[in-house]
């Protein structure tokens, strides 16, 4: 990865004080940190992490990232000019593409067949997830679609960028570690931070106060995300 998108992507320090994104990062570097510090990362850094709860993980990542997809479809749909447009569609191609066929790899590795990934039911912090930012992507405005989409990218972006600075060179995850570290991502979010921080602008004060709020809900729902991958979290009837 590059200088210029390691400061692109790697701290709120890269934006103005004024930008919604340099906002947005220090309001929630506490959940941040928590995230980056859970059992769950910490032990994917170090090649620890067990099988089973990293297929839990990877099956319902896919998952999430088909509802992920239909949001940033939706937001193409909202977006207030054609290269915005472009953007989010070429985004969502890319969340069913060609991050899917990373989850493929792992599928392969650990023989997990379609029928197998299909009857796979959603886990109740994934459900969640994808329902928050589906609705979210339907009923509320262009401006906090971005703004409950943003965390995914950014988040993943400096966690995968914290891992790879400390993970060994033969870490089963390697694969993974490597796609969220690297610079087409990073380019991916860097691309995404620039439109959130456009839409913010123009936004009134009520309209960035419910962009605050979706990001943070979004933040929370990525700790779950995670945590629940750690716990083996499944539906209790």
């Amino acid at each position: 990865m590059t200088e210029t998108v390691l400061a692109a992507t790697s701290s709120a320090e890269a934006f103005s004080a004024e930008a919604f994104s340099a906002e947005a990062w220090a309001r929630n570097a506490a959940a941040y940190e928590a995230i980056r510090t859970m059992p769950f990362n910490a032990e994917l850094a170090a090649g620890t992490l067990g099988q089973a709860r990293f297929i839990h993980y990877i099956v319902q990542d896919a998952h999430y990232l088909v509802g992920f997809g239909r949001a940033l479809a939706l937001a193409a749909a909202k977006a207030p000019n054609p290269d915005r447009m472009v953007q989010f569609a070429r985004a969502a191609e890319t969340a069913i593409v060609v991050e899917r066929s990373l989850h493929g790899g792992f599928f392969r590795d650990y023989g997990i067949d379609a029928e197998t990934f299909a009857q796979t039911p959603l886990s109740p912090p994934c459900d969640h997830y994808v329902s928050y930012l589906v609705a979210t992507a339907y009923a509320e405005p262009y401006e906090v679609v971005l703004g409950a989409l943003l965390p995914c990218f950014w988040i993943y972006a400096e966690i995968g960028r914290d891992i790879f600075s400390r993970a060994r060179a033969d870490n089963p995850y390697r694969a993974w570690i490597d796609t969220y570290a690297g610079e087409d991502f990073a380019q991916a979010v860097a691309a995404m931070i620039a439109a959130t921080d456009e839409a913010a602008r123009g936004a009134s004060p009520e309209v960035r106060a419910r962009m605050h709020r979706a990001y943070t809900q979004a933040t929370r729902l990525e700790y779950l995300f995670w945590d629940g991958a750690y716990r083996g979290a499944a539906w209790p009837v």
